[in-house]
């Protein structure tokens, strides 16, 4: 039964692949790309939170290793569709207080989750109760700064957002001046004499029935990142891989009405908008809230794509846990949900995506969120004490 479930997923993957470039309805290619996602993550075990607490934890700084392979492979991959025109990064903006904020909410909430957003989406996808738990609380805390009771601070968080003296977004490439593909081949230059010096050595297997060196996974997930960009672009979404408010808004069309919803599923027709706003009375109601299909599409996709990759290394199963963990790490699902809100993005979108852009937001919403994961681990899972 799950051969023939396996199989079924992949034929479905594959169709929509074709169907979606052969017609050019572009929000269909998410859900291979989606599939790949999973798979790719499942296989390396490439959990944010995971790689940062069992750096301090275990002294295994396997999947910390993995999770910068895919964040360089990243740069170049993005830098190169960049410079050869076929898209124009959309690097976010600097919110400084945001990413701060965000940051700290979000790696602390992480570690109680027991896993990042994509974490918890392809664990959850395996059978892992507390993730499933966590996906759960995700929506609510992303809610909660989009329309409830953070929104406010939000909102103020936002407006110190800085940009550069042209209104750009400020980046790595924008304030030093170095052309951004450079400064991508660079860091790809000193990781590869990372390895060089320190003797690394390379095993690039890739076998379907077992688990993948963290770092193989990382090249995956970078490369795959270009496939993302150009298919989201085409989709009315400029930007690549990310989670969050892929979940937010499927959780919007299981709970909002569909006549509230406003889904895109292409490039917005620009000369349209402006026709359309002049025709807007100041009296009309509330606008609708965007739904972007290509985004749902992938982190569903994800799940299905985590659930193959476990089954066939035999790991997709029910895991029960303690009643207790899953309710903190169904308060840790709202955390990492409240956190990516507030800082405009996840592990994904804010430290693969983000970095791999090079904005200077995400390196501080990072390394902030490092740091939050690192003191919780050390004190909430190793029962660290000050002093000591």
């Amino acid at each position: 039964m799950k051969i023939t479930s396996i199989i079924v997923i992949i034929f479905i993957s594959v169709f929509f692949a074709i169907y979606g470039i052969a017609t050019s309805q572009w929000y269909l290619t998410a859900i291979p790309i989606g599939f790949l996602f999973g798979f790719f993550l499942q296989k390396g075990d490439l959990c944010a939170s995971s790689a940062m607490s069992e750096a301090i934890m275990f002294k295994d700084r396997s999947k910390l290793w993995g999770f910068w392979v895919a964040i360089v492979t990243t740069m170049l991959s993005l830098a190169l569709i960049d410079y050869l025109g076929w898209i124009s990064v959309n690097p976010k903006p600097f919110m400084w207080l945001s990413s701060i904020v965000g940051g700290l909410i979000f790696g602390v909430g992480m570690v109680f989750a027991g896993g990042c957003i994509s974490g918890v989406l392809y664990k959850g996808g395996t059978g892992n109760i507390n993730s499933i738990m966590a996906l759960m609380g995700v929506p609510f805390g992303v809610a909660a700064v989009e329309l409830g009771p953070l929104n406010d601070m939000h909102i103020w968080m936002k407006s110190l957002t800085i940009n550069g003296s042209d209104g750009e977004a400020l980046t790595l490439f924008s304030v030093t001046g170095i052309p951004y593909v450079i400064l991508a081949i660079l860091f790809v230059a000193g990781t590869i004499l990372y390895v060089v010096l320190h003797k690394r050595k390379f095993n690039f297997a890739v076998p379907l029935k077992s688990s993948w060196k963290p770092w193989v996974a990382g090249i995956a997930l970078g490369l795959l990142g270009i496939f993302a960009y150009l298919t989201s672009d085409a989709s009315g979404r400029n930007y690549p891989l990310g989670a969050t408010h892929g979940v937010y808004q499927y959780s919007l069309v299981i709970f909002e009405k569909n006549e509230n919803l406003q889904y895109v599923t292409a490039k917005p027709d620009m000369s349209k908008q402006i026709t359309e706003s002049k025709l807007k009375s100041p009296s009309q109601s509330a606008p609708k809230k965007k739904v972007n299909v290509w985004l749902v599409l992938l982190v569903l996709s994800l799940i299905a794509g985590s659930w193959v990759s476990g089954t066939l290394s035999g790991q997709s199963k029910l895991l029960p846990k303690n009643p207790q963990q899953t309710l903190i790490a169904l308060l840790g699902g709202l955390m990492i949900g409240a956190g990516a809100a507030i800082a405009g993005g996840c592990s994904i979108g804010n430290i693969m995506s983000g970095w791999g852009m090079m904005s200077l937001g995400n390196f501080i919403f990072g390394i902030v969120v490092l740091l939050a994961n690192w003191a919780t681990t050390y004190f909430y899972l190793m029962g660290g004490k000050i002093g000591k």
